[in-house]
Formats: C-alpha cells, structure tokens, sequence
C-alpha cells in the first residue's frame, strides 16, 4: 500500500491554518474519545452491525461524512486511532478483523477521497502537542450517569443535518443506504404486537389509525400538530426534539419508555412518529426494545431494520444509544428477557416475530 501518512507536525500546521480544508475522523472507542481527542475532530464510533455493512459495501463510507456527498472529494480526509505508525495487515488477518481507521481509510481511496492516516495516532499527537487536544476531566468521574457528548458524532449522509439546527430529517440517499432489496414501506410498520413505527403522514391518516387500533400516539418532532388531540380517543405525548447533531434526545427515553408501555399495558395500539419516521422515531423505538427485550444496541437496531428497510438514525443520536445501552449493562449479544416480560423470538439472524407481555 502507498504511503498515506501524515505526521504529527503536518496536522498542527493545519489546525493552526486560518481556513482549514480538512475532515478529521477519530476512529478510536467512544469512551477514549470522550476522555479526549483532536480538537476539531469528529469520533467514529460505529456500531458493529454498521461496521460490517460497510465493509460488505453496502454501506458508502462518504456517507458517514458531513455535508454532501459530492463535497466532500473537495476536502481532506485524515483519520487516526491510539498508536498506528504504519499501515500493514498481516496476509493471514481475516477483513473482519480490519482496524475501523483501515476500513475506512480503504473505503474513502475507494470512493474517490482524499484520505490519509495521521502517523503515530492520537499518542504521538497528543505528546507533542497537548494544547491543541481536548480533554474532558469529568470522564474520569466514578459515577454512573452517561458522559455528555463532547462533540458531535459523525452523521449518516441520508440525514440533511443543517447548521442553525432545525429540522432537517430526510430521506436516506440511495447511494449512502442498502435497500436490502425492499421498497420502504409507506405505512406503519409494527415493531411488536400493538408497537407502530411511521412518519407525520400515518399520524394523520385517521383510517390507518382506526384499523392498527391505535389511540397512542408518541410525536417526536417540535413542531408537528398533534391532530386529533381534541377528538378524544387519542393520547397524545410530544418530545420536542430536532433531528439535529446537537439534540440530547436520550434524556426523554424514560417518559417515552414509560408511555409505550402505558398503551400497551391498555392493549392499545401505539404509533411512535416523527417527520419522515426514520431517525428520531426510530432511536426512541429502538432504546424501547433495548430495555424492554434486554437487547443489545446492534441486535434492538437490526430487528427494526428488518421490518423497516429505509430507517438512518442520526449518528449523534447512535451515540446516545451506545451511552444507554452501557447503562443497562447489556452486551454485544442478545440477553434473555428480564423475568417481569414474557418475550418470544426467533435468532437474530432471521426475520423475527415478537410478542411481548408487559403485564
């Protein structure tokens, strides 16, 4: 492989620049991330079901990236993780196996990019140029509470974020998303018997509504109207959150946990719902399968993407996902159902059927 590096005094020329032209993309773990990190620097903290996707190409990685897709080949990429001097992989390492900077770095010379890795890592970097690191001393904090965000996490290229952080959630981009051979659905899709995912249009269509049984219904946007709020069959619940890198989203998850479970405790139907039903909508749904069925982050997101192919929560939002599924103490495999729940599935590999008790 060509030399792709660039040293430590290279990268302090360029934050010192009056008009910098680059990306920096820190691929190490979440938590080193959080401790502390190039400033400027975005993490890369992808999950692993994402990862393999990427890597199976289905995936683009300038997806992952900032801004437009088609911008991005005018600016420099440079990644970096703890340590990496100089880039080899062993003949017998399986792609598998690939460091997440390797991945990457490959992917980007792919698609068109200019990428290179910083030599020596964020250890050398930060060694000889410690001012130009930011560290968050609160990581260092025995207590059990996630650490708040030091920065945004990289966002999928699907999700037009924009800067003055309004609502901003699209369609994904059919170059940065797999369709897995499906067409997304145009309807709500059930996640669990009487548990809806769907957008603001099945939020107001009355017949769809009447015929899922649903009279709960979780808004996740700030602005759309709850529109039968006053017919008196529905229960409304509304979380004001932009679909924005700079939303704490994760902070509602308890009431919105709490009022799924209300409707479903009622057996009622619940739609959860947000503009496009794809992010917002999608991380609240996804953070209730994690607590409720004891899934893993990878294994709750894999079972919506099952029943709901277009779904591209933004990545600040996977983040706060990956903080809370710490909290619960769950692993990278699935757990069995806590004993209160009665929980059927099938393996994680196939199309699942869920049929969940929360008596």
């Amino acid at each position: 492989m060509e030399d792709l590096g660039k040293s430590t005094v290279w990268l302090q020329a360029e934050l010192a620049s009056p008009s910098p032209c680059l990306h920096i993309l820190d691929c190490r773990s979440r938590d080193l991330y959080d401790s502390s990190h190039v400033e400027r620097a975005l993490s890369v903290a992808l999950p692993g079901l994402l990862l393999r996707r990427l890597r199976k190409g289905s995936l683009a990685v300038r997806s992952l990236l900032p801004g437009p897709p088609q911008g991005l080949c005018e600016n420099m990429v440079l990644l970096y993780d703890e340590g990496t001097i100089q880039l080899s992989r062993p003949d017998n390492q399986e792609e598998e196996e690939e460091s997440v900077l390797l991945t990457l770095l490959q992917k980007l010379r792919e698609e068109g990019c200019l990428a290179y890795y910083l030599q020596g890592g964020f250890n050398k970097f930060q060694a000889e140029w410690p001012h130009l690191c930011e560290t968050n001393l609160d990581t260092a904090s025995t207590s059990s509470s996630p650490v708040p965000l030091a920065a945004p996490i990289v966002g999928l290229g699907g999700l037009s974020l924009s800067s003055d952080g309004s609502d901003a959630e699209s369609e994904p981009l059919s170059s940065g998303m797999e369709s897995e051979g499906t067409s997304p659905p145009s309807f709500p899709v059930q996640i669990l018997p009487n548990l809806y995912l769907g957008c603001a249009r099945d939020s107001a269509n009355m017949d769809t509504l009447a015929k899922l049984g649903i009279h709960y219904i979780l808004n996740v946007t700030p602005n759309l109207p709850n529109l039968f709020e006053k017919n008196g069959d529905f229960h409304y619940k509304q979380i004001p959150i932009s679909d924005h890198w700079s939303q704490n989203l994760s902070q509602f998850f308890p009431e919105a946990i709490d009022f799924i479970d209300e409707a479903l405790s009622r057996n009622c139907g619940i739609l959860v719902h947000c503009l496009a039903g794809i992010s917002r909508s999608v991380t609240v749904t996804v953070a209730y399968l994690m607590q409720k069925l004891n899934l893993s982050l990878n294994d709750a997101y894999d079972l919506v993407k099952r029943k709901k192919s277009n779904i591209s929560p933004n990545f600040n939002f996977m983040g706060q996902l990956l903080d809370f599924e710490k909290s619960l103490g769950l692993s990278q495999g699935s757990r069995r159902p806590a004993s209160d729940q009665t929980c059927f599935f099938t393996s994680p590999t196939n199309d699942s059927v869920f049929e969940l008790d929360p008596t």
